[in-house]
């Protein structure tokens, strides 16, 4: 059975009016978080989806950036999307329920808000307001706001990503801190660990990207140090 299929069947409480609340209440265990995770990123996605009706193939093709859909789960992807567009809660309700379910696991939580940025550039545009949306879901997950800023330079191309912005260091600190800072995000960027926290084996794009700019950053504070 497709995640996407499991998607459409959990959410299904969302058709009857039941609320998001009791979907994430039925998603608790651990082998049922993948698919609570996309139901997550899924629902704060519709949120800050501007488009009116009915979700389009190109608004699909947004979650492209995060999940790999095939083909034939185009559909269910859309209903699910538009189920918690319709849902009458508002995204910081959304984000609430999210954080608690989640509680202190704030890994999951951070791969969450990466996946949120991943929609958000899919369009190659990053708004004000797209910035204001994430902004406030990333404090009602108690994420700091250094890491916030963190993931908009890994994500936003308005300015060349600082390498130690990236890596979560200073440009005073150590080099040998700096590289116990790389290689404890490879270690959280692992595909068995994020499949441990939640992460759908379909999101593992995620990985591949943080992968791709951590290893970026790495290099270039090497060579600036060699220099």
């Amino acid at each position: 059975m497709s995640l996407w299929t499991r998607m459409t069947e959990a959410v299904s409480a969302l058709a009857n009016g039941e609320g998001l609340s009791r979907v994430f209440e039925r998603l608790r265990t651990p082998p049922e978080r993948r698919v609570a995770f996309a139901i997550a990123v899924i629902a704060l996605g519709a949120k800050m989806a501007k488009a009116d009706g009915q979700v389009t193939r190109n608004e699909v093709s947004a979650f492209r950036e995060v999940f790999q859909i095939a083909q034939a789960d185009e559909a269910g992807a859309a209903r699910v999307f538009n189920l918690a567009r319709q849902d009458v809660a508002g995204f910081e309700e959304y984000a609430a329920k999210i954080k608690a379910m989640f509680g202190e696991e704030t890994g999951a939580l951070r791969d969450l808000m990466e996946g949120l940025f991943h929609i958000a550039m899919a369009d190659g545009l990053y708004h004000p307001d797209e910035n204001s949306f994430l902004e406030r879901v990333a404090e009602i997950f108690d994420l700091p706001t250094a890491e916030f800023q963190q993931m908009r330079c890994r994500f936003v191309p308005d300015a060349a990503p600082n390498p130690y912005q990236v890596l979560g260091a200073a440009p005073g600190d150590a080099l040998d801190a700096v590289r116990q800072r790389y290689r404890a995000m490879v270690r959280e960027s692992h595909p068995d660990r994020m499949i441990a926290r939640g992460v759908p084996a379909e999101a593992m794009r995620l990985a591949e990207k943080r992968m791709v700019d951590i290893n970026r950053a790495w290099a270039e504070i090497q060579a600036e140090r060699a220099a």
